[in-house]
């Protein structure tokens, strides 16, 4: 029983059998796709999203090498201000079949570091993969550069807790030093 998905907000499909190897391509996700690839994400927006990819073929696998640039707003995990990050991200995809995922034993996997995504034998989805590379670019952490001095001001921390030294000074404290 196949399992209906939605498709993808930033959906870049490819038939293999149409597909040019070793042939640059570039996407770029619209307006729309970038609200939705944001709210999808949890992000405060993405203002663009473009990527320049290269697709080689190697033994059962497809590797997709490219490049994304992107301006996304994220939230300060401190504070819930917005910042604003520029990506920028190198990234390799390995494309595999269905077929090699059960028959792993003949893929032959090697030393380099990839995300794998698997695919149905007809084609590959080139948008979804940068999308889901994109999120793995993106800080998890991200800190507005002045969320010390917005805490402090709030009332969230005092002048001696705000600072660089203030956990360790806090760890010190607590073992008695």
């Amino acid at each position: 029983m196949a399992i209906d998905l939605p498709t993808p907000e930033f959906s870049r499909v490819q038939r293999l059998d149409a597909l040019g190897i070793d042939k640059t391509i570039k996407l770029s996700a619209k307006g729309a796709e970038c609200a939705a690839l944001a709210a999808r994400f949890g992000l405060v927006s993405i203002k663009h999203l473009n990527a320049e990819l290269t697709l080689t073929a190697q033994a059962r696998a497809i590797f997709m090498t490219g490049h994304l640039s992107a301006q996304v707003t994220q939230s300060c995990v401190a504070t819930g201000e917005p910042v604003m990050t520029p990506v920028q991200s190198d990234f390799t995809v390995r494309f595999i079949s269905a077929d090699a995922v059960q028959d792993d034993a003949e893929l032959e996997i090697d030393a380099e570091d990839c995300d794998e995504m698997v695919h149905d034998g007809q084609s590959i989805d080139l948008g979804e993969a940068v999308a889901q590379s994109l999120v793995l670019a993106l800080d998890p952490w991200p800190r507005h550069p002045q969320a010390d001095a917005i805490l402090k001001a709030s009332g969230a921390m005092k002048g001696e807790d705000v600072g660089p030294f203030a956990a360790l000074k806090s760890l010190k404290d607590k073992l008695g030093e």
